[in-house]
């Protein structure tokens, strides 16, 4: 630094000037080499350090740093370069004027620290924005210590900036943060929550981005986008989006569809109403009519005193295990429930094996369809109440 105060002092007896002019002069000069030099730190920063930085991550086998260096946050970092540079010149550029070298040099460090927080926080960013091991208890947990992390980051850099812009030292204005705890504990309330709330749900294998849940209280029901610190991003399945705090998830209670998606089928549990005056001791022409259709096998009909409702459960856990849409792997069976003022409840309990909403709603009608069709076969009547006229 001192060759180019001595090159500009050299400049200016070329030139001739003398008097009051030379120090307004050479402090132009001055400035205007530091301007320079910092804007030629950025091009060269630009020019070679960006491109190096980017062949070398196409070059990796791995996804994860094209996505995360890419060259605007490149550009970013190249961005705190030039205020190194002027950071470094101003003892030489303001050496007769220490109160303006004083000022400049604060506000240098305030747009430094800014121009470095926006490095990490844009870092920090692209982190949870990348798309490798979506879904897994890795990406939760990440997503949850990045959120802590931006935050911890921003709040470092205010109290760096007041100590700046107030000539203190940053530490110390951490250390009188204690008696204002209280007041930050209050501001930060949903997030700290929220924090502890994302950090149970991903720890206990609650949730996770892609799953299908169900929240009865506040009327959601589709599928997880996003789970950040504060909310948790669901998609209805009429495409509207909803979100929830993942304190009311953690301290209520939701259903998640994780489960079934993974298992062999998906639950059937309806209940119909019989008639109590239609089950009776099977006539002849009700097993006649069985024997014709041949539904049950011939040992089952020959039974004395045989009730036509033990004959119908009897087919219709034969009619569920051989269907092609129900997996009779699983659990499956025919129930009676408590006799009701409405009826004698019949439960159907099975399993369909294609769980996609559509496909199981149409498989599931089906098998009810025959379930309803086949009890007049048996002489039962299925429970109906009118509505008064």
């Amino acid at each position: 630094m001192e060759e180019i105060r001595i090159s500009v002092e050299h400049l200016i007896n070329l030139m001739g000037v003398s008097g009051p002019m030379v120090p307004v002069l050479r402090h132009v000069l001055l400035i205007v080499v530091a301007i320079l030099l910092a804007w030629l730190s950025d091009f060269v920063c630009r020019k070679t350090l960006v491109p190096l930085v980017m062949h070398i991550t196409r070059r990796t086998p791995t996804q994860w740093d094209d996505e995360t260096l890419d060259r605007k946050l490149l550009i970013t970092a190249c961005h705190i370069v030039p205020a190194i540079v002027v950071w470094k010149l101003l003892p030489m550029v303001f050496y007769q004027y220490p109160l303006v070298r004083e000022m400049v040099a604060r506000l240098t460090a305030v747009y430094i620290t800014l121009a470095s927080v926006r490095l990490i926080v844009g870092f920090i960013d692209r982190l949870k924005e990348n798309r490798s091991h979506r879904g897994s208890n890795a990406r939760q947990y990440l997503q949850s210590f990045l959120g802590m992390l931006r935050i911890l980051v921003i709040f470092i850099a205010v109290i760096v900036v007041v100590a700046i812009l107030l000539g203190k030292n940053p530490m110390s204005l951490f250390a009188g943060l204690g008696a204002t705890s209280a007041i930050l504990m209050l501001v930060f309330k949903d997030t700290i929550e929220g924090l502890v709330a994302g950090v149970r749900l991903t720890s206990n294998n609650m949730l996770h981005v892609g799953d299908w849940i169900t929240v009865s209280t506040a009327g959601i029901n589709g599928t997880v986008t996003d789970i950040t610190l504060t909310t948790v991003k669901v998609r209805q399945f009429d495409n509207t989006i909803m979100t929830v705090s993942p304190l009311t998830l953690v301290n209520g209670s939701f259903q998640n569809w994780k489960g079934m998606q993974q298992s062999d089928g998906r639950r059937v549990q309806r209940c119909v109403y019989f008639d109590f005056r239609s089950v009776r001791v099977a006539d002849e022409g009700i097993l006649s009519a069985l024997r014709q259709r041949k539904l049950l096998p011939d040992d089952m009909l020959q039974e004395p005193n045989v009730i036509n409702m033990s004959l119908y459960r009897a087919f219709i856990e034969r009619f569920l295990a051989q269907h092609d849409k129900v997996n009779n792997k699983m659990t499956l069976m025919v129930r009676q429930l408590e006799a009701t003022q409405c009826g004698l409840p019949l439960e159907f309990y099975f399993f369909v094996k294609d769980k996609e909403w559509t496909a199981y709603e149409h498989d599931l009608a089906d098998i009810m369809e025959h379930i309803y069709g086949f009890a007049p076969l048996f002489g039962l009547t299925i429970y109906q109440q009118y509505p008064e006229q």
